[in-house]
């Protein structure tokens, strides 16, 4: 077995003695076992279902039947072509299957074709590959779900003049960590303004990282508000509404770190995208009040809460369900007055929420604005004002409102925007803020209107998680396809392309990320561009060095909370290299330089695309430092699923 790591160079000579040189080699006469794809095994002269390949009525009778999304990588020795012909098998007849075909060679694309489904003809693959080295042949699921993905390279083959093409597996490198250590020195992190209501409480702890212990204090201090001169956490409010510039101060023993900051109180809340934590894609409904708290804690010790992370929210599984006869969750779901219950594994949730807050946190809760959740736990039609009311008095400072069972009249946009909008209205008046967070897939355009009923994000898609061998294709469809939605970001409203799932999240059980180390880059890079909320989905209990550094780089996350909130947005494309760029209020630019290929590749930002001219300092925010000044373009070579994050500032 040939193993190559990334970005290493291969060269095998031709006319090795790996094989007897033919006229033509089959690519089912290559080794299969290093054939990654979404379900069963690689079949050959046959399809993934072990019957005849047949493509539009047309049976072949040879090929490689595959299932979707699938990868294989060749080394091409003396190949000189590569014919096929690709399509979905008739098998997939009258279902909802769908998928692309890409062959590439040494970062270029040779041949692709559009989304194609069954009963379409099969695309010819003629292609070129005389005197390249490496060989990608993938099918990419066309949806969200890959059922009937039957993806057949039907008379696949190889023009050889020399020594066979062989498979090969793409090990990934090893995690690596590029965020430098925090200096013991204190450092004021996070966002640089904080939005509430005139006289609710004030919900916010300085973050600062340097050694402990560490004093705090306050410059201009509003009337109405204290600070905690040891943890830095304001209790109070403000009464008048208006912008209440101030300077944050704190010191140790290695020195002292001043920071300016705005109060704005007024109507508008959320003016950075929240960051924080929740319990879904780590524990779905298996979720415990020990649970929450302890993950609070863990945000804490971890020093997550040094960088700006505050919310600890809890999503499905805290109530009862209707009808249930399991002990742990059944009936009454609401007491004699009709407010909800937890259930007896959240028997205490004031007493949650009062750990949460004297941790320096706040917290969420989750509900559906039908007759029950998505597990089916009981929601809040025809006690709207009542829960909020409730929430409230437990002290929940954020709302997760999950459309689920609710059922509109018709598909207007009235009836999508009603159970939002009724609540939006409600939760504008309790006595303290709740963030409010729309879970609907993006039904309606949400991002058009979402602010205009009360939310303060939403989310823009389906659900992100996948099992983890897919985990890429589907953060990936999903995380550069929010350039489209970029104007629609901003203060007080942010577009969702759902949590960060990095670190051990739930499969069967706790395990880590399916994601390599670059694609974990790509990921925090990509929701930092496009101002995403960065919510965690893993476990901050068992949290390595490598997943704290990439939650904890204060310069990439300044980007995603930079005050001016605008929407990152992809400004070139060629291929699977993309450069996307987000506006800061400092009149720089963050510029994501993204490898969505098989292959370690160089990716240019021009500056004609970027939208700044001359020349320019470049920035490494990973690696934070400056990498030089550079005029008309910059350009890096970027690991394969990769992204180098930069950012450039006009020179004066």
């Amino acid at each position: 077995m040939t193993r190559l790591r990334a970005g290493v160079m291969i060269s095998l000579a031709l006319g090795s003695a790996i094989g007897a040189t033919a006229d033509t080699v089959w690519l089912t006469s290559l080794d299969l076992s290093k054939v990654h794809q979404g379900w069963g095994k690689p079949q050959i002269d046959k399809n993934i279902i072990e019957k005849p390949i047949t493509i539009a009525g047309q049976t072949f009778a040879h090929g490689l039947g595959t299932h979707a999304p699938m990868k294989m990588y060749i080394v091409v020795n003396g190949a000189t072509r590569f014919r096929a012909s690709v399509g979905l098998d008739d098998s997939a007849l009258n279902q909802q299957g769908s998928l692309s075909f890409k062959v590439a060679a040494d970062g270029k694309i040779l041949f692709q074709t559009d989304v194609m489904r069954a009963g379409m003809p099969a695309r010819q693959v003629d292609v070129d590959v005389k005197g390249m080295k490496m060989l990608v042949l993938t099918a990419t699921p066309g949806g969200s779900d890959i059922a009937f993905d039957h993806a057949d390279w039907a008379d696949a083959q190889f023009d050889v003049t020399g020594a066979p093409p062989t498979t090969i597996e793409l090990t990934p490198p090893k995690p690596y960590i590029l965020t430098p250590k925090p200096s013991p020195k204190p450092q004021i992190n996070g966002p640089s303004v904080f939005g509430v209501r005139p006289g609710h409480p004030v919900m916010f702890t300085i973050p600062a990282t340097g050694d402990r212990p560490m004093k705090f204090s306050v410059e201009g201090l509003p009337a109405g508000l204290q600070v905690d001169e040891s943890t830095g956490t304001f209790s109070g409010s403000i009464a008048e509404a208006g912008t209440y510039p101030v300077t944050f101060v704190a010191k140790n023993a290695k020195g002292a770190a001043k920071r300016a900051f705005k109060f704005i109180v007024g109507d508008t809340i959320a003016l950075t995208p929240p960051m924080g934590w929740s319990t879904w894609y780590m524990a779905h409904t298996d979720i415990t009040q020990e649970m929450v708290e302890a993950e609070a804690d863990a945000m804490v010790s971890t020093g997550l809460i040094n960088h700006g992370y505050s919310y600890i929210n809890i999503d499905d599984g805290w109530n009862r369900q209707p009808g249930s006869n399991n002990p742990d969750y059944g009936a009454p779901t609401r007491d004699s007055r009709g407010n909800l219950m937890g259930n007896k594994h959240f028997m205490d949730i004031k007493g949650m929420c009062d750990h949460v807050h004297a941790d320096g946190l706040k917290i969420g809760i989750y509900i559906s604005p039908g007759p029950t959740t998505c597990a089916g736990f009981e929601g809040s039609l025809g006690h709207e004002e009542q829960d909020a009311e409730q929430f409230a008095k437990w002290g929940f400072d954020f709302l997760k409102y999950d459309w689920c069972s609710y059922s509109a009249k018709d598909g207007s946009l009235p009836e999508l925007q009603k159970p939002y909008r009724l609540m939006g209205g409600i939760l504008k008046h309790m006595d303290r803020d709740f963030v409010f967070n729309f879970c609907q897939y993006g039904m309606g355009e949400v991002w058009k209107w979402g602010r205009d009923v009360g939310g303060n994000y939403w989310r823009t898609t389906d659900d992100l998680g996948a099992p983890a061998d897919q985990l890429w294709r589907s953060m990936s469809t999903i995380g550069f396809g929010q350039s489209r939605f970029a104007e629609y970001s901003g203060p007080g409203g942010w577009n969702d392309p759902d949590n960060i799932l990095i670190g051990y999240i739930l499969e069967d059980k706790l395990e880590p990320t399916g994601l390599t180390a670059d694609e974990q880059y790509t990921y925090i890079s990509l929701w930092s561009l496009v101002a995403a909320p960065l919510i965690l989905a893993s476990d901050l209990t068992q949290m390595d060095p490598f997943t704290l550094s990439l939650l904890s780089n204060d310069e990439v996350i300044a980007v995603d909370q930079d005050p001016a909130g605008k929407g990152g947005r992809r400004v070139a494309q060629d291929g699977d290299l993309e450069v996307w760029v987000k506006d800061l209020a400092d009149g720089s630019k963050a510029v994501g330089l993204f490898n969505r290929s098989e292959f370690n590749s160089t990716v240019t930002a021009k500056w004609s695309d970027v939208g700044v001219s001359g020349k320019c300092l470049v920035r490494d925010l990973w690696r934070q430092r400056n990498v030089g000044t550079f005029s008309d373009k910059y350009s890096a070579t970027v690991p394969w699923h990769g992204v180098v994050l930069v950012k450039v500032t006009p020179r004066k």
